[in-house]
């Protein structure tokens, strides 16, 4: 057995980035860690540059740019981050040359990275992962997203991974691609990363889901979604997980007190035998730069909330232990 833990958007600018200069790197993941470090992989979505350069992304108007220092990148060695999806709206905030720079940055501190490159061959690439020990196996990561089509990659120019919502043929032809050419270079299981749709949405839309379903049916074994900033509920597909949204992890956003944002999930996926056999859903509240186990009234608000969107998607949640369960107990 094996376990991915997927979590959702980690910001690292802006506010963060202020924090985490009188912050040890163990101290933003807090009471956490032992969960993300009790995994075989790590996947986040790293929704900022990590680059000094100042010159923000002025091809088209963006209300909001997210840059972290490189140096910021050990907070995600803290945590053995393996893989950052680089397909969102905030990877080109600071130009080409962010990007360039994230890039550089990720290599040099040995965390894989997929969705952004310097050329579409290299955007839509996968990153693979290998895991050791009693089952070892290979894991893709493809990475994609519906935002900002501005920032996608072209022959021969950087960019993200752009790939819309749609049923059309060439769409789901480049989905079975991506898909072929992860098996093709070795992997075992292909988690399938969008970054996709409209910000504080609680419920995927019906095309979201028939566009999920489609991805699985291509041959991904996961699909990781985020964008919201919400989690959203979790539906199976012939046997595989859709996690429609994994909501926020890290960041210094301002709190909806409705949706309340800075309440999420760790997403831990449990694979055996070629099959998924649970799913832990870790509730966890988020502060400026910090992320830690949710307790009382808070586990209570997002432990219900989870039951419920999981729920009407068909997927049954267990509690167990400060956490959520789907499959066999522990």
């Amino acid at each position: 057995m094996f376990t991915l833990a997927l979590l959702g958007d980690v910001m690292l600018g802006r506010g963060v980035d202020a924090a985490l200069r009188h912050m040890r790197p163990q101290d933003m993941w807090g009471d956490v860690l032992p969960h993300l470090l009790q995994a075989d992989l790590r996947i986040a979505n790293l929704e900022c540059a990590l680059t000094r350069h100042a010159q923000p992304w002025t091809c088209s108007w963006k209300p909001f740019h997210f840059r972290a220092d490189p140096g910021a990148v050990r907070f995600l060695q803290a945590a053995r981050i393996d893989a950052c999806a680089l397909a969102n709206n905030h990877v080109l905030d600071f130009e080409v040359r962010g990007l360039r720079d994230t890039l550089r940055t990720l290599d040099a501190a040995g965390i894989r990275h997929a969705g952004a490159g310097l050329d579409i061959v290299e955007a839509a690439a996968p990153a693979l992962l290998e895991v050791n020990g009693a089952s070892p196996c290979r894991v893709a990561l493809l990475a994609c997203t519906d935002n900002q089509p501005d920032f996608a990659a072209a022959r021969l120019h950087p960019g993200t991974h752009y790939l819309e919502v749609s049923l059309e043929a060439d769409t789901l032809a480049r989905v079975a691609d991506a898909i072929g050419r992860a098996r093709a270079a070795g992997a075992d299981w292909v988690v399938f990363s969008n970054h996709w749709g409209a910000n504080f949405v609680e419920r995927p839309a019906p095309d979201f889901r028939r566009f999920a379903r489609r991805v699985i049916e291509l041959g991904a074994d996961v699909v990781y979604g985020h964008s919201a900033h919400l989690c959203q509920g979790i539906e199976i597909h012939q046997g595989k997980p859709i996690l429609y949204d994994t909501g926020d992890f890290i960041d210094d956003y301002a709190v909806d007190p409705v949706l309340r944002n800075d309440h999420s999930c760790l997403f831990k996926l449990m694979f055996d035998r070629g099959r998924l056999q649970r799913i832990e859903l870790v509730p966890v509240t988020l502060d400026i730069a910090r992320v830690a186990l949710a307790h009382g009234a808070d586990f209570e608000a997002i432990a219900a909330r989870m039951e419920r969107l999981c729920g009407e998607l068909g997927t049954a949640l267990q509690r167990h232990a400060g956490w959520l369960v789907y499959g066999p107990m522990p």
